[in-house]
């Protein structure tokens, strides 16, 4: 495979496997270097993508898998600045209105921070990275069903505890 067939195949793949990348590592920095790597290991192996049927689905797993790797090691120095960049800041708001903002946004993440796994996943790349369900589905290798009821659960328990802290 020639740089030009490498570009042409893969490049336009970018923002999906950044989307991915960025909501299962929770930081933009940390996403763009796992993409990076990616990159990397897939223009070294270059020659064996021709064999490969699907290549989307193969940078897929890739980014998923490094991803994971990526979260377990001791240098996954997660941060909280880009999904508080995901919440559209109020223009004209009271400094009273805009500190009751601050704080449900404190409070929602603090409450996706605390749910299972898998939940928070889900939610994440539904709620926060606008993922399709055939994108999610990729992603997590759970079907249609699980997903909505992950997103559902997910949903139900943070109302509940905003139910619970805000009443």
């Amino acid at each position: 495979m020639d740089v030009e067939h490498f570009k042409r195949q893969l490049l336009p793949l970018h923002p999906k496997l950044f989307r991915i990348a960025f909501a299962l590592v929770e930081n933009k920095a940390d996403a763009e270097d796992i993409l990076q790597e990616a990159y990397y290991k897939l223009w070294n192996r270059r020659e064996e993508l021709s064999d490969i049927r699907n290549p989307e689905a193969f940078c897929v797993t890739l980014v998923k898998h490094l991803c994971l790797d990526f979260l377990r090691s001791p240098r996954a120095n997660r941060h909280d600045e880009d999904i508080t960049q995901a919440v559209a800041l109020s223009a004209g708001s009271s400094p009273d209105e805009e500190l009751e903002r601050q704080d449900k946004v404190r409070q929602i993440r603090h409450l996706i921070d605390c749910l299972p796994d898998n939940q928070r996943q889900v939610l994440r790349l539904k709620g926060i990275e606008d993922c399709s369900m055939d994108e999610i589905e990729q992603i997590t290798g759970l079907n249609a069903v699980n997903i909505r009821v992950l997103l559902s659960r997910a949903r139900k328990l943070i109302r509940e505890q905003l139910d619970k802290y805000y009443t």
